[in-house]
């Protein structure tokens, strides 16, 4: 079973579209790469 890590030791990038920072989630493993949004709500509301 893989380490605990804190929150804080973990990559953060800021949204796309309210520019509020987020932190990486282990939904994103695979594309974090591509991931612009913080949320569903936001990549809705791209405009």
């Amino acid at each position: 079973m893989g380490r605990m890590r804190r929150k804080s030791d973990l990559p953060v990038k800021t949204c796309v579209a309210c520019g509020l920072p987020f932190a990486w989630r282990k939904k994103w493993e695979r594309d974090w790469d591509s991931v612009k949004y913080c949320s569903e709500r936001c990549r809705r509301s791209k405009a």
